[in-house]
């Protein structure tokens, strides 16, 4: 989220049935993306625990962590986009004119949709893949890499679910272009009278 006290601190949905099922999904999909975070940090501490403490071998814990990690990252995609938890630099939008405004965030959000368009393709098919051919790891553990890798396509389509859902609010007039008010800016209107 930008540091203005303009912005929006999280999607709203006006009442649209559609965009609160889209936040309530984002919201699931960031409460499992959190306890997929604390259950590595507890795998973790009990991989150091028997390495250091019982002076034994660990098999599974650092894969394991590793592929809750990114499913984490993955999932908290659409989660971080409902809180408006990206990185946004709002000084190109508060230079330019309300219309000018609205046209930059449809722009950016089309472009972002065909990028995590082309991730979501082909992570289903990294997926399917290892579906079909019924791959696993190759190592010690050996897991079926469908399921680690499940966290692709789905984390993908459900940011680019939240996506979809931000661009009908601000169709709608919902929410307003970078969370910004149409008087915000940094320019002047010049349409404005002075009060002189």
């Amino acid at each position: 989220m930008s540091g203005s006290p303009h912005a929006v601190a999280s999607a709203r949905h006006g009442g649209n049935i559609f965009l609160r099922a889209v936040g309530l999904l984002s919201q699931i999909a960031g409460v499992i993306a959190a306890l997929l975070i604390l259950a590595s940090i507890g795998v973790t501490c009990q991989m150091i625990f028997i390495r250091f403490v019982l002076n034994g071998s660990t098999v599974w814990q650092t894969e394991g962590v590793t592929y809750m990690m990114v499913a984490a990252t993955m999932l908290g995609l659409p989660y971080v986009q409902f809180l408006r938890g990206h990185v946004n630099v709002d000084l190109l939008p508060l230079m330019l004119p309300p219309g000018a405004r609205k046209l930059l965030a449809f722009g950016v959000l089309a472009l972002t949709l065909a990028v995590v368009g082309v991730m979501l393709w082909h992570g289903y098919h990294f997926w399917h893949e290892a579906w079909d051919w019924g791959e696993t790891s190759n190592s010690p553990w050996n897991p079926r890499l469908w399921v680690p890798y499940l966290a692709l396509p789905l984390g993908f389509g459900l940011y680019a679910l939240q996506l979809t859902a931000d661009t009908v609010a601000m169709l709608t007039g919902i929410e307003q272009p970078f969370g910004l008010e149409p008087e915000a800016g940094l320019v002047p209107d010049p349409n404005t009278e002075r009060a002189d």
